[in-house]
């Protein structure tokens, strides 16, 4: 292990924690509203947090920092191509509208 080796950890928790809450709310968005876009989103964080978990474990157990790197931004990179995709994403929305007689 080499000196950056606890705030790699600290930095990779970080993301795990907080990518993992926005990716479990988007998905939640998705089942109630079954918008595309908001799947997407889903996925895209769920790509980028699992990227930090396979850097933080390559890091870990192969012994080699570089390698980390390359898993965790490879991911990072196609995570954030997938959440551009999601703001282009052709969605539709339902409205239903409910009108009442008043007599």
């Amino acid at each position: 292990m080499n000196e950056y080796s606890l705030l790699i950890a600290v930095a990779n928790t970080a993301t795990l924690l907080t990518g993992g809450a926005v990716a479990l709310l988007a998905y939640r968005a998705f089942r109630r509203t079954g918008s595309g876009a908001l799947r997407a989103v889903a996925i895209g964080f769920s790509f980028i947090v699992v990227g930090s978990l396979g850097g933080a474990i390559a890091h870990l157990f192969g012994g080699s920092v570089a390698l980390g790197v390359t898993i965790q931004s490879s991911f990072t990179a196609g995570g954030f191509m997938i959440l551009l995709y999601s703001l282009y994403a052709k969605t539709t929305t339902t409205t239903t509208v409910t009108l009442r007689r008043s007599d």
